[in-house]
């Protein structure tokens, strides 16, 4: 088994777009060959110069963008062998302009998007299965979480997508556009639909509960006319 590589990026894993980037694999014993894995799959090869550095291989990125931003790991090769991954290397862009693209599997006619622990009213755009919201240059106002929703009329909304956060560092708009896990933190947006619901069983009980309390006065009330009913039979039976 050969040992896992190093990976790293120079000069740091938030890089402003248009700007380059290094990353960097180091393996172990007669390394001969390098793999680059970017999301998952095989993004670049490279062998280690004659005779070889360190067991170094060095990957260029020209110019960073949304399209280079992601997930790294790297591998190499020493003899019929290869090495398992690296550790991740999350890449991130910052300075762009931020495009959120929400998309549904059934047809809707409306598409909102809604910044977490805002009251003010969300942003609309038409659109069949999917749509893009345009924020432009990013400013730290825009910093938050957000999620979209689909619309099949006034009342009834889609439930939200997975929220996606969007970091902005210090106050040059440098961007971090990342999507994020559920946590017990995050406040979930409920759907009309599921609001509609709750009131209408809701109001079934009340309703239930006050028919229940007049079938009971109707049989106290009934029980004593049964009563006082029989009372008088048996007195006009003493008089006869």
């Amino acid at each position: 088994m050969l040992s896992k590589p190093a990976i790293w990026v120079r000069p740091s894993f938030m890089i402003p777009k248009g700007r380059p980037a290094v990353i960097g694999c180091r393996g172990a014993g007669e390394a001969v060959e390098y793999q680059l894995h970017f999301e998952g799959g095989l993004s670049a090869l490279e062998r280690p110069k004659s005779p070889p550095v360190m067991n170094l291989v060095k990957f260029p990125i020209p110019a960073m963008t949304s399209h280079t931003a992601g997930q790294y790991r790297c591998s190499y090769r020493s003899g019929e062998l290869w090495s398992e991954l690296s550790d991740p290397l999350e890449l991130v862009v910052t300075g762009e302009n931020v495009t959120f693209r929400c998309q549904l599997e059934t047809a809707t006619s409306t598409f909102f998007l809604l910044k977490g622990g805002r009251s003010g009213r969300p942003q609309l755009r038409y659109g069949n299965l999917r749509a893009e919201f345009h924020l432009g240059p990013v400013t730290p106002a825009h910093r938050g979480t957000y999620r979209c929703f689909g619309s099949y009329n006034n009342h009834a909304w889609s439930f939200p997508s997975k929220p996606v956060k969007l970091l902005v560092k210090g106050d040059t708009g440098d961007t971090t556009f990342a999507p994020t896990e559920h946590t017990s933190s995050d406040h979930f947006l409920w759907n009309h639909t599921v609001q509609n619901l709750i009131r209408l069983g809701l109001a079934v009980l009340v309703l239930m509960a006050l028919m229940g309390l007049l079938l009971e006065d109707w049989l106290h009330r009934r029980k004593s006319r049964e009563r006082t009913h029989g009372a008088s039979h048996r007195g006009c039976r003493r008089r006869l």
